[in-house]
């Protein structure tokens, strides 16, 4: 018996969720975030929670740290190997409206001769002396890592093999080097190209910030395997993040929705629509039919990457997200004042106006019960919303209330066209009323009713220690590796393909069995699951269709079922479908998963000694209400109040408007119903 911990290292705050073993119980902490020692913030806010590091027997996190050296450019410098007269392929993302800027340069790619044809079989070897060349330009000119992307190696990857095993011997077995058919094994040498580079671009940063934070935490007597996050709703140890970080890259966010597919299984609701607000920014995520939304691509920072991933869309809109005046309009975010010096309130230094606090100034936060301890200076918060109203010509609160508005209307424009994406529009398919609204983060829950008023959502779930949620969403995980093969087949090739596409199958089987062994997964509670890409005739994109066994493609009928399934997925998405159209496969999808033990329930807070409840002020639509402060770990199950109410706890803070009522379930989450309230 021990300590089940899980980190969720934000932009603004670092959030710990521990469970004792031994008693059952959650235990949760929070503390700014750290940007330039991470580590440092995870060890203070273990220290919140585990009162004995030595007794933490299993330790998940998930980070933000490989987001944001993307997205700001900031990782490391890469020298891309591509095959001779392809040297533009990757750099396409140069073009205006094609991406953004290619993280390798013009003089940063070196072309390499041998080929391929486009059955994978060699026309010219490869020119070994041209690798041994770039290994050492490498060193002589300072290069961080390595990308190599050769023209259909995802068919065959000799060619890449070999390059690898050349450019580790020159530059050491450790050298960060992301070979494509690794990173990637799919067709399009532009998106596969990508992918590399990034995965190249991150290795060195990640390497280094992994190290560090083991050392220290087993500087602290922490010594158990850590295991982060994936983009793809799993968890790896370190070391295969290490290997492979550009599956981390989403690693925070993906938390909270892997916890909400928990939560909605233990609920009996299978759509949710997760928003998580937090410091800096706000995170939508769908699950449908008790399934994270999931995409295999996805462009990120401008770049196109090829990965199996939770689909999650990012808007900078947080709690710290700063409020400005253009001439007469009024703007909020993306800028956000950060941790560091944070909004107004925090009194660290914070000159800007921002969403905590015009929430403060509205009443719809506690200054003495604010998430990590920190008593909010309600004068400074005050101070920065009345300068800025009086630019504008506004009294105080009318500048907060819009503010509050403006982030409102970002983030309900952020899930309109996230449900829109996704095929499942506001029509019977996406009627809002199938979906509930579940609010975590820090800001998440004061900001929840308003978006469900504004999307037509009659019910918002508010979990127990909101804002800590994604940190307990990474204790719901399991572990997961994903691979992934070509296999392009129509007509009479499909009709013929059963026995070959079973052997492959089989196959990928096997190599994601030894991939969980290598986790050290125990093989009781594992699974691996198939699936195909498929496509009509003729179309560039594809859906991916689940498959039922690995026996499955040898069935007579096999083509009809995949046929009908892509149809009716094909239905959903874009809103037809062909039963006359030949279909094709494009490739083979192998997910394994497994288990590394018990996944705790819902989390519980100790009831605070000196909590009690009380009337205080609060303003909704420009007239201020007598509204009821009440500490959330007094509300049992079966509670009933009517808003106006502000409802605290140590992690977040919700808001119940007027007009909306709001339960306690048996699982001690606040269910805010607004009764058609639209």
């Amino acid at each position: 018996m021990g300590y089940r911990v899980s980190i969720d290292i934000g932009g603004t705050f670092t959030d710990v969720v521990g469970y004792d073993e031994s008693t059952g119980r959650y235990l949760t902490g929070k503390t700014g975030s750290t940007p330039h020692d991470l580590a440092a913030g995870v060890l203070t806010a273990v220290r919140q929670v585990v009162p004995d590091p030595a007794a933490i027997g299993f330790a998940v996190h998930g980070s933000t740290h490989a987001l944001n050296a993307f997205v700001s450019r900031t990782g490391a410098r890469v020298l891309l190997l591509t095959t001779e007269g392809l040297a533009d392929a990757v750099r396409m993302a140069d073009l205006p409206g094609v991406g953004g800027p290619a993280l390798a340069g013009p003089g940063d790619t070196v072309e390499i001769g041998g080929r391929l044809d486009y059955a994978g079989t060699e026309l010219t070897p490869l020119d070994e002396k041209a690798v041994l060349a770039a290994a050492h330009r490498v060193r002589a000119e300072g290069y961080d890592a390595v990308a190599v992307c050769l023209l259909f190696s995802y068919l065959n990857p000799v060619h890449e093999q070999r390059a690898g095993e050349l450019l580790r011997a020159e530059l050491g077995p450790d050298a960060p080097v992301a070979l494509s058919h690794e990173v990637a094994r799919e067709w399009r040498e532009y998106e596969r190209g990508c992918a590399t580079v990034a995965e190249a671009y991150l290795t060195p940063i990640v390497r280094r910030y992994l190290d560090d934070l083991e050392k220290r935490l087993a500087d602290r007597e922490i010594v158990v395997p850590v295991h982060v996050m994936q983009s793809n709703g799993g968890i790896v140890t370190a070391a295969a993040a290490r290997r492979h970080p550009l599956q981390t890259l989403l690693s925070g966010p993906v938390g909270g929705t892997m916890g909400a597919v928990a939560l909605a299984r233990r609920l009996g609701r299978p759509n949710l629509i997760c928003a998580d607000m937090g410091g800096t920014s706000f995170d939508v995520s769908l699950v449908v039919d008790g399934r994270a939304e999931t995409v295999t691509e996805a462009v990120i920072g401008g770049q196109p990457l090829l990965m199996p991933m939770v689909n999650v869309t990012s808007i900078g809109a947080g709690g710290g997200s700063i409020a400005s005046a253009d001439g007469e309009e009024l703007r909020v975010g993306p800028g956000s004042a950060g941790a560091v010096p944070g909004p107004a309130c925090y009194g660290l230094g914070g000159a800007a106006a921002t969403v905590t606090d015009a929430n403060l100034v509205l009443g719809r936060l506690d200054a003495r019960s604010f998430g990590d301890g920190r008593l909010l200076d309600a004068e400074a918060a005050a101070d920065v919303i009345g300068e800025l109203a009086a630019r504008l010509g506004l009294r105080a609160v009318e500048l907060a209330e819009g503010i509050c508005d403006v982030v409102n209307l970002s983030m309900a424009g952020a899930i309109r066209a996230e449900i829109m994406r996704c095929g499942l529009g506001w029509d019977g398919h996406g009627d809002p009323l199938r979906f509930s609204l579940l609010a975590y983060g820090g800001a998440g829950p004061m900001h929840a009713a308003f978006l469900a008023a504004d999307l037509g959502i009659d019910e918002v779930i508010v979990p127990p220690a909101a804002g800590a949620f994604s940190a307990w969403g990474m204790l719901q995980t399991e572990v997961r590796k994903d691979f992934t093969r070509p296999f392009l087949a129509a007509g009479r090739r499909l009709a013929q393909a059963g026995g070959e596409l079973a052997d492959l199958l089989r196959d990928l089987q096997q190599r994601a069995q030894a991939a969980l062994s290598a986790e050290d997964v125990p093989m009781i509670g594992s699974r691996v699951l198939h699936a195909l890409d498929v496509r009509y005739v003729g179309q560039l994109a594809t859906l991916t269709v689940p498959l039922d066994d690995v026996h499955e493609p040898r069935r007579e009928d096999f083509t009809a079922r995949i046929a009908a399934r892509f149809a009716e997925l094909h239905e959903r998405r874009h809103g037809h479908s062909s039963a006359f159209s030949p279909i094709e496969l494009v490739a083979v999808r192998t997910t394994a998963l497994g288990d590394l033990g018990a996944r705790p329930a819902m989390a519980t807070e100790p009831i605070p000694a000196d909590a009690d409840s009380q009337l205080r002020p609060m303003v909704f639509g420009g007239q201020e209400y007598d509204a009821m402060l009440l500490h959330r770990a007094f509300l049992p199950p079966g509670y009933r109040l009517p808003g106006p109410a502000l409802i605290v706890e140590a992690t977040s803070t919700t808001v119940v408007p007027p007009g909306v009522d709001c339960q306690v379930d048996e699982f001690g989450c606040l269910i805010l119903s607004l009764g058609g309230r639209r």
